[in-house]
């Protein structure tokens, strides 16, 4: 079993029969939960629209709760677990990998009781209109970071994939999504870093072929998506 709730931008929430995992929440309304499951969370980053101070509040709902945080964010609570790229680490039957963002922080690998999942935080291939060495480093260091997420996957299918398509990017948003789509396969794809543009899923059925569309989880309001 696993239900995926969207939560706004690149914030979701993933249930499975034990545990919950929420990654990236820093806005939007969290479902009712269920305190008797472990509950892992996830911060890519420090940036403001990927990390709130309020993840924290959840310890006093869970008797068994974990933060799994890139290096650059400030620790807020008792099991606090900072990781940094390339670092691999199990907690509590959660198996961790993280990738180097070209950002800031990090994208995580996760693995739980037969469950793989990626979320990208604010790895991708950025391409700004008239930034051409920046754009050249960019390609170079997405491209790498896709092998290596292949070479760890080793064929294995992950069960959700969170990817951006950030609008801002205009005629080049797709970019990081096809070259991760060549690299590895994802049953589901959920398209983040949306800055609140829902009109973006609509975007990319009508540019992508259809084999990867009807893996494209649909994005019309936040809420239970899967």
């Amino acid at each position: 079993m696993m239900k995926v709730t969207y939560l706004g931008h690149s914030g979701f929430l993933v249930e499975t029969d034990d545990a919950y995992f929420l990654f990236d929440y820093y806005k939007g309304t969290v479902p009712e939960l269920d305190s008797s499951k472990k509950m892992f969370v996830f911060v890519s980053h420090g940036h403001y629209d990927h990390y709130s101070k309020r993840i924290y509040e959840f310890r006093k709902e869970f008797e068994e709760i974990y933060y799994i945080l890139s290096w650059d964010v400030p620790a807020g609570s008792e099991k606090v677990y900072h990781l940094r790229p390339g670092e691999e680490t199990e907690i509590a039957g959660c198996s961790v990998r993280t990738l180097r963002s070209n950002d800031e922080g990090v994208a995580f690998l996760v693995r739980y009781h037969g469950k793989t999942l990626y979320h990208a935080g604010d790895l991708n291939w950025w391409h700004w209109e008239g930034e051409d060495e920046f754009n050249r480093d960019q390609e170079r260091h997405y491209q790498h970071q896709m092998q290596l997420l292949a070479q760890e996957l080793d064929g294995e299918p992950l069960d959700l994939a969170c990817v951006p398509v950030d609008p801002r990017l205009e005629g080049d948003f797709l970019r990081g999504l096809l070259a991760f789509d060549a690299a590895v396969r994802a049953e589901h794809i959920l398209p983040i870093h949306l800055w609140g543009d829902l009109s973006v899923p609509d975007r990319i059925r009508e540019q992508v072929r259809p084999q990867l569309w009807e893996r494209v989880l649909p994005l019309k309001e936040r809420g239970r998506v899967l």
